[in-house]
């Protein structure tokens, strides 16, 4: 199927590889407009020839980025939050250090995403969130 998200517009975290990636295409494929972000920005420079596709270095990590990241762009249909991180080893080897910018990372930066965007998708009439 394509076109089932014509017309709307998608926010993806974490956009330059994986998941994050993936979804981007997707949501192109159905007809959707996408916004993708990530920390890396030279990640993102090969969906820059994707047509509908608008890219924005973001640092989820950040609240003053993601504030003014919202304050840029109309709030989206779709907000897509994929950026995470898994520690590798067991939680004898995950020291707080780790643990905490698993949190931060896992739950924090979608909080912080899911704050800046839901008033302005209210606002608009509704809207999806998909955490990742």
């Amino acid at each position: 199927m394509t076109g089932r998200l014509s017309g709307k517009t998608a926010v993806v975290t974490a956009a330059g590889q994986g998941m994050g990636r993936a979804a981007v295409l997707a949501f192109l494929r159905e007809g959707a407009r996408v916004c993708a972000t990530d920390i890396d920005a030279a990640k993102l420079d090969t969906l820059r020839d994707q047509a509908g596709v608008t890219t924005r270095k973001l640092d989820v990590l950040n609240p003053a980025e993601i504030s003014a990241f919202a304050k840029d762009i109309d709030a989206p249909d779709i907000l897509f939050n994929c950026a995470g991180f898994v520690h590798h080893g067991s939680i004898l080897e995950c020291d707080e250090d780790a643990f905490d910018f698993s949190v931060n990372l896992n739950i924090r930066a979608m909080y912080r995403m899911i704050r800046a965007f839901l008033p302005g998708m209210i606002a608009r009439g509704g809207g999806s969130i998909v955490n990742m």
